[in-house]
């Protein structure tokens, strides 16, 4: 049976929710970096089925942090009370109050970043999750190409694809190129139909190897 969320569910005043929750429900919570995209995002959910939680800050690299210590972290406390489940030992998937986990971060470093400490979080203490494909990584638009005589713009989604998109523009046809600095700038269509609507969206349904091989890459590069 469907579970109404109210807004300070969890003791959660920072979540936006929706107006639907528990296994089967439809509902999604979308992860977002930062107060400032998250009400873009809220500005633009279907609140019937769609909920936001902001994160606030860099999260703690919970991969190999003791329980108690993720347990007590702000973030990860926030996270767990609004899925419902709790986490590690104790957690419980018949509780989950959201069908599907959406991690929309910026599209850029300080964004992946966040992103994979995030999927850290889920591997370690959540993994049950990753392994019914329940979170997945939502793509944004790195950014847009827009050339004169052309209605609307055309969108990128990574820099090789913003700079062929560019170096693609006739010499004769005068054209801008923006980079997106953060959700937050993004137009308001192209956040919803990039980002937010089922049908249109890019995302990922993540895996633990995938998380796994992330983690692989970050200690290559001595990220921590």
């Amino acid at each position: 049976m469907a579970q109404r969320i109210g807004r300070f569910a969890g003791g959660l005043p920072q979540l936006e929710p929706c107006a639907v929750g528990g296994p089967g429900s439809g509902a999604e919570l979308f992860v977002v970096e930062g107060e400032s995209a998250a009400a873009a995002v809220t500005r633009i959910r279907a609140p019937a089925f769609q909920a936001v939680l902001p994160m606030r800050g860099k999260p703690l690299n919970a991969f190999k942090a003791s329980r108690e210590r993720v347990a007590g972290h702000a973030q990860y406390r926030a996270l767990a009370d609004a899925l419902g489940t709790s986490i590690g030992a104790e957690f419980d998937a018949g509780r989950l109050r959201f069908d599907r986990i959406l991690l929309l971060m910026d599209p850029d470093a300080d964004g992946i970043h966040c992103g994979v400490l995030l999927l850290m979080f889920f591997h370690r203490w959540m993994r049950p999750l990753l392994e019914a494909g329940r979170v997945e990584v939502v793509r944004p638009p790195w950014g847009e190409v827009t050339r004169a005589g052309e209605g609307g713009c055309r969108l990128a989604f990574s820099a090789e694809e913003l700079a062929g998109l560019a170096a693609a523009t006739p010499e004769r046809a005068a054209g801008t190129s923006r980079r997106y600095r953060g959700l937050a700038a993004l137009d308001a269509r192209v956040l919803h139909a990039n980002c937010v609507a089922p049908a249109t969206r890019r995302t990922e349904p993540v895996s633990p190897a995938r998380v796994e091989a992330l983690m692989a890459i970050m200690q290559d590069l001595s990220i921590t």
